[in-house]
């Protein structure tokens, strides 16, 4: 046998080896017992298990035996005979448990091996579950035991938030009041109880207060980290009301509260917390309790309420912001008074149905109430009178619409207990005011001009260019009388304010190239001077960038008028350069020129500006270009300050920090884009220096400053602007007539013919005349500073034009029609004119002829007007955004 196939040598000690070893010696030739048959303690457990020699360890006993088999670690030992001979576990299965020892859980399972010890018994799971419903039940009941009824005499008890100036002195403290009156079961209404049940919870007379399946909603909420949701029945409703003081999202809490609606539910009568309840409930307008909300409301007793206003009270309850028909667009710009009418107004008349349906109301007197009732004014509170309440609001609105940011919620402001730091500068605030009120003053008499000075409206707002902080409003005349704040989302349309966005399109992308093709032509432009040449011809007919000449749905040509129905140039070739055209505001020119750049492109510098993209209108018509959106003041003098900072934009924000019971949660960082580079913005500047120095705008003149700004006049004299900017501020005034009733859902805006004592209002008027006032009072002490010199930008389009045959100008005083465009006619997709196309910036091409003026020219002296019509109403309408769109933070744009 080979060396490598050799056996290796047996051992010589006990074990398998000796065991055979022993058969084979024996005289007797039989084989050998099995271990253990002959009850010897050595038979049963071998050799030593340490040693090499096979010498037998006698032990004393079986148990000590055990034991020592048991210390063999990982070996294969034999069973205990007493248990007939099963071997025991294999190696490395782990240690078996002593089967004869008593253990109260038997686990890992005595007697088992492998993975069959890890499986309980059934013993063990009844008895670990009876244990878990036993501890439930002791967790339930010391939690039944602690919780106690509340008192809804302590409900509503929020603190008040504190409001600061910009220097840090306080300016209000606020929001913690608790305007409640409680009244007894008898003094409520039963349309009132009835409204809710029907509403909320049909069953509530039945149930044991509370739902189970609400419960485990709310729970898996929190668990996926959303927020508690509320109460599903009327009892946690109530009870949810009465915890005001601990209002933390929190499973822990959830859980109390349903401990405490356990208890509410077994021991107080239905009736003592249905009065609990609308007590307690907030209903908005920091209403709380169903008698201080039928005063905030309809200024009546809650008793005298009928089934209408019950059911209208009742909507309240889903959250008065988005119900109100007021509107509460500074908590959000989405909240506006038309909307929320048509929210309340639905969910009114469910609620009615509902009553019906139910039988706790007949329905004959149902059809009573198919309209909203009417509500009154929602301010109350004095501290929040003059400006005070325009500028909380502001801040409350930037702080729950950059809830991501702030972390304030709604909810938390009305919980109250935070400081809030404001940009806000009382001096500057004092100088708008006094501005506003002087002119106002002195010119608006609506006893002595009824039909001319009712309705007038100022509003204003002034930003700082190097932060975008808001330094200072103008909302109205009295917060607590005008409740819309003029400084933010009106609906007024800025006329010729919008010219200097389409400037910068048009040295920040240039003109497009009308050789080339449509595609082609999005990347050849060419950069414009403002030294380029434009048409000031009055009915001037609008192309688009390939020559082609505009026309309406109709087929009509658009021919753009400008101010006075008079053209701007010189005959025969009436070209004027940029400089000129803004100067004199000539309308025929920006029309031009912004459907050369692309009307798209107009928007986008805009936007990049600072404008809300949801406050401008569509760009499928020419007079996009001349101001039929209608941003707000705030924005607008934040979309200068933009220039005013040499391209550099800054969001408006009114909120520097907040500062709570735990220490500061938030302060603002000022973000800064690049909207336009130096070059562009300083030209601009450039340019709008000349409006103030010689043009529309001299009467915003500074002496010893530099200032740039622009008028504006819109179509049928319905609003009037003068936005200007120094290197330090910047600042929007606007001046508009409109019915100030909440519950008008068509709000008009109304000409200003003869309004002040004036045969027309221009924005170089009184607009001017304001931020002129205000500025040198905000300005005084602070030194004058430069605005930079301009670098040369662009080429000089049409710097050559043909001569062309002199047109005959028409003078006129009457307003010329206001066309509609079709908002599916783009300047992409023109139709061309029966009498053929034009050629690119050739101004010798035939003008005449056309039958549709390209928006309303109004008349006055010195150029300032921008036709604006209306995209979809030319009968004095607007959007239908009064609320919403262009505000400071954002919102529906009608």
């Amino acid at each position: 046998m080979s060396e490598h196939r050799r056996k290796p040598p047996q051992p010589q000690g006990g074990g398998r080896a000796a065991g055979r070893r022993g058969q084979s010696g024996s005289s007797s030739g039989r084989r050998a017992a099995p271990r253990g048959a002959t009850g010897s303690p050595s038979d049963a457990y071998g050799a030593d298990p340490y040693g090499a020699g096979g010498e037998e360890r006698p032990y004393g006993g079986r148990a000590e035996a055990r034991r020592a088999a048991q210390r063999g670690g990982g070996r294969r030992r034999a069973a205990d005979p007493a248990r007939g001979g099963r071997r025991a576990a294999p190696a490395g299965r782990g240690r078996a448990v002593d089967p004869g020892r008593k253990r109260i859980i038997d686990y890992p399972r005595a007697g088992r091996y492998g993975w069959h010890r890890w499986v309980p018994s059934w013993k063990l799971v009844t008895g670990m579950f009876i244990g878990f419903l036993g501890s439930l039940v002791a967790v339930a009941g010391i939690g039944y035991a602690m919780v106690s009824v509340p008192n809804v005499a302590d409900t509503a008890t929020a603190q008040n938030n504190v409001y600061y100036w910009a220097d840090g002195s306080q300016m209000v403290a606020t929001g913690g009041e608790t305007n409640r009156q409680i009244i007894n079961l008898a003094q409520i209404p039963k349309a009132m109880q009835f409204a809710v049940i029907s509403q909320e919870n049909k069953t509530f007379y039945t149930d044991s207060g509370i739902d189970p399946k609400g419960i485990a909603r709310a729970v898996l909420n929190m668990a996926r980290g959303g927020e508690t949701q509320g109460g599903s029945t009327i009892t946690q409703q109530y009870v949810k009301n009465a915890m005001l003081n601990d209002q933390s999202q929190t499973i822990s809490r959830k859980f109390k509260e349903i401990f405490v609606a356990i208890k509410v539910g077994a021991t107080v009568d239905k009736d003592d917390i249905m009065a609990g309840y609308l007590n307690s409930a907030y209903y908005g307008r920091n209403a709380y309790g169903i008698q201080a909300a039928a005063r905030a409301y309809f200024n009546k007793d809650a008793v005298d309420l009928n089934p209408g206003e019950c059911a209208f009270l009742a909507a309240m309850l889903k959250g008065a912001t988005y119900y109100d028909p007021a509107g509460a667009t500074s908590i959000d710009p989405a909240a506006t008074a038309e909307a929320n009418a048509a929210r309340a107004e639905r969910q009114m008349q469910d609620t009615l149905n509902k009553m019906v349906e139910y039988g706790h109301l007949d329905a004959q007197e149902r059809n009573r109430y198919r309209t909203l009732p009417k509500v009154q004014n929602p301010r109350s509170n004095t501290r929040l009178s003059g400006q005070i309440g325009y500028l909380v609001d502001l801040a409350n609105s930037y702080l729950v619409t950059h809830q991501n940011e702030t972390h304030v919620t709604q909810q938390k402001l009305r919980e109250g207990g935070l400081s809030i730091y404001t940009t806000f500068d009382k001096k500057k605030i004092q100088a708008l005011e006094a501005s506003v009120t002087a002119v106002q003053k002195a010119n608006i008499k609506p006893k002595l001009r009824p039909q001319y000075d009712t309705h007038v409206q100022f509003g204003g707002a002034s930003v700082d260019p190097t932060t975008g902080a808001i330094k200072a409003i103008y909302g109205g005349e009295d917060a607590t009388k005008h409740f819309t704040n003029n400084a933010d989302a009106t609906g007024a349309q800025v006329g010729s304010t919008f010219k200097p966005f389409v400037l910068a399109a048009a040295m920040k992308w240039g003109v497009r190239d009308a050789k080339l093709g449509p595609d082609q032509a999005q990347d050849e432009r060419t950069i414009v001077s403002p030294k380029s040449l434009y048409s000031g011809k009055n009915k001037l007919k609008i192309k688009d960038y390939q020559g082609n000449v505009w026309t309406n749905e109709k087929g009509e040509e658009w021919l753009q008028t400008n101010d006075g129905d008079q053209s701007y140039g010189n005959p025969p070739k009436y070209m004027i350069d940029l400089r000129e055209a803004m100067r004199e505001s000539v309308n025929s020119a920006f029309v031009q020129l912004g459907m050369d750049v692309g009307l798209d492109k107009v928007k986008e510098a805009a936007v990049d500006a600072g404008l809300l993209e949801s406050s401008l209108a569509g760009t499928n018509y020419p007079s996009f270009s001349i101001g039929i959106s209608d941003p707000s003041a705030i924005r607008m003098a934040g979309a200068y300050a933009t220039f005013a900072a040499s391209g550099k934009q800054r969001d408006p924000y009114s909120v520097d920090k907040v500062v709570s019971k735990d220490g500061v949660t938030y302060e603002h960082k000022t973000v800064t884009k690049q909207a336009f580079t130096a070059k562009v913005a300083d030209n601009v500047t450039d340019v709008l220096k000349t409006v103030v120095d010689k043009g529309t705008g001299t009467a915003a003149k500074l002496p010893g400053r530099q200032v740039a700004g622009k008028t504006g006049t819109t179509d049928g004299n319905k609003s009037a602007w003068f936005v200007g900017y120094t290197p330090q501020l910047s600042t929007a005034i606007t001046m508009f007539r409109y019915d100030d009733d909440a519950s008008n859902k068509n709000r008009t805006f109304l000409k200003m013919f003869g309004t002040g004592g004036q045969k027309k209002i221009h924005g170089a008027s009184f607009p001017a005349q304001i931020w002129h006032d205000y500025m040198a009072e905000a300005l005084k002490g602070t030194p004058a500073e430069p605005f930079p010199t301009p670098e040369p930008i662009g080429e000089v389009v049409n710097e050559q034009p043909s001569p062309t045959p002199t047109p005959s100008a028409t003078e006129s005083e009457e307003e010329s029609p206001s066309p509609t465009p079709s908002p599916s006619q783009s300047q992409t997709s023109p139709s061309p004119t029966p009498s053929g196309k034009c050629k690119p910036w050739d101004w010798t091409c035939d003008q005449s002829g056309g039958t549709t003026t390209g928006g309303t020219d109004t008349g006055g002296t010195n150029g300032d007007v921008s036709s604006s019509p209306s995209p979809t109403d030319t009968s004095g309408n607007t959007r239908g955004n009064q609320n919403g769109g262009g505000g400071l933070f954002g919102g529906p744009a009608g």
